[in-house]
């Protein structure tokens, strides 16, 4: 038939670039944003394009129909590779960490794939970990294909080849910015890569959540320890090596609330039904358009506006159990009608009187010692020139006064830990209690600067006084004379 196309996956590429108009009202005149609508591709994500090139070069290799595809995924790389599978004749099977909803459960499923759900919760080499159990099926099965995003080069290569490509012939390179969330690190590696080739002064922003270790590491060249998030798709808590993180120019940092109530709005403002990742890449292109965009804007010199390009990645249909539904957002307390126990910010408000100490990585031993003595503190925030650095603490001191000749007039630079993870003041407390069950403290910042520390302590000491602000209604006694049975034992008329 004239103008039909051989099959469906013909079809993923050329997805609409779409301008913001409602959700943006608050941008300083002349800053504009607009969207690259990936999840309008057949498999629901930009996913296919990277599941395109992934089986073009295990095929290239020796890949036969016929064999098992493996991979570890979030459930957009799954499904993009089990469409292509059905084409191609491939069996697939696909592991998953279980914090994902149940329509991505479904929709891979749908395709005949295999499903296996591993821990969220665990360490990236516990071998419990959604990473160590897909390499372990695939070292047991026989022709089997291990796609490996995260390590394989054919992942950064897809979008060097087709997604930058793509995005310069729609906009004819008009634009100043981009901006995608970091997950594997495919998208923005490749597609930063060709944008910088053909425009180097375009800036590449990468969007992180907040529990991911890409923030801090882009920040403070610093491995903390990461904690989970509700947001799926994007952060990492390890180092894919389809990551060039070199790549990016800034980073923006955003919390689940801040995700999940964009991409509500998202779909309610702009009629663009997008998942999580989405959302996050909104409000994180939204945040620094507010804090840069001004800057670059005046650097443009009255030549034109300040342009920013947000890469969608997925669609909101898988997601309408977890984001979409009310009562879900309540129980999390991403709806302002339940604020749950609270946020990083009441415990800050609680000891208000307590003014945030930090020191410097040039600062002497018996200097940082004497403050912590002064100050009835165990540890402290290392700042040097506005940048967070580590954490130096009384066990970190310890260990330098007895391990060898060292005095303490040497600084402290060499002595700096990065046991600890950072959030912000919307960080909220039942994220936080997990942080503090791994990390040695809290650290807690607003964009660049430190603003505050929390230790288990503090955590301790706020709910203790939250538990006392509720008060304890003693359920009234039964008058009900309780019931023999016939075995003997006795129970209660409900």
């Amino acid at each position: 038939m004239h103008g039909a196309l051989e099959d469906i996956t013909k079809t993923v590429g050329n997805t609409p670039i779409v301008r913001l108009n409602k959700v943006t009202k608050d941008l300083p005149p002349g800053i504009e944003i607009y969207v690259k609508c990936e999840y309008l591709n057949p498999g629901g994500s930009h996913k296919d394009r990277l599941a395109w090139n992934l089986l073009r070069r295990a095929e290239e290799a020796g890949l036969q129909p016929g064999g098992t595809i493996v991979e570890a995924t979030s459930g957009n790389t799954g499904a993009s590779l089990a469409l292509l599978a059905t084409i191609r004749g491939y069996k697939c099977v696909f592991v998953m960490p279980d914090k994902m909803s149940q329509e991505k459960v479904t929709n891979l499923r749908a395709f005949g794939a295999k499903v296996v759900m591993c821990p969220t919760a665990v360490d990236a080499d516990d071998p419990r970990s959604y990473y160590k159990v897909s390499r372990r099926i695939a070292d047991e099965t026989p022709n089997s294909f291990y796609a490996n995003q995260y390590h394989n080069p054919a992942n950064p290569e897809a979008h060097y080849l087709w997604t930058g490509p793509e995005i310069w012939k729609q906009t004819k390179g008009d634009f100043d910015a981009f901006v995608a969330g970091l997950g594997t690190g495919g998208t923005v590696s490749g597609t930063g890569k060709y944008l910088k080739e053909k425009k180097p002064e375009i800036q590449i922003v990468g969007v992180d959540p907040v529990g991911s270790l890409y923030y801090d590491f882009v920040k403070t060249g610093r491995i903390t320890k990461p904690f989970s998030y509700k947001v799926e798709g994007i952060g990492e808590d390890f180092f894919p090596t389809t990551m060039n993180l070199k790549i990016l120019d800034d980073i923006v940092r955003v919390d689940d609330k801040e995700c999940f109530l964009m991409t509500r709005a998202m779909t309610r403002e702009e009629g663009l039904f997008v998942g999580g990742s989405g959302g996050a890449a909104v409000a994180g292109a939204i945040k620094w358009a507010k804090t840069v965009g001004p800057r670059l804007l005046a650097a443009k010199k009255g030549q034109g506006s300040l342009k920013i390009l947000v890469f969608l990645c997925d669609g909101g249909q898988k997601y309408v159990s977890k984001i979409f539904n009310d009562d879900w957002m309540r129980e999390n307390g991403f709806l302002d009608d339940e604020p749950g126990i609270g946020t990083v910010a009441d415990i800050l408000h609680l000891r208000s009187k307590r003014k945030i100490v930090t020191t410097t990585s040039s600062a002497k031993v018996k200097d940082v010692i004497a403050t912590l003595k002064q100050l009835g503190i165990s540890q402290l925030p290392v700042v040097d020139k506005g940048k967070l650095k580590g954490i130096i603490s009384e066990v970190d001191l310890l260990r330098h006064m007895v391990s060898g000749p060292k005095t303490a007039s040497s600084s402290i630079a060499a002595l700096l830990e990065s046991d600890y993870a950072t959030v912000t003041p919307d960080t909220k407390i039942e994220l936080l209690q997990g942080v503090l069950a791994d990390a040695r403290a809290a650290i807690v910042t607003e964009g660049d600067a430190v603003v505050g520390i929390v230790t288990k302590i503090d955590l301790i000491d706020y709910l203790a006084k939250k538990s006392a602000e509720v008060p304890v209604v003693k359920p009234k006694a039964s008058k009900k004379r309780p019931v023999k049975k016939a075995n003997g034992a006795r129970e209660r008329r409900a």
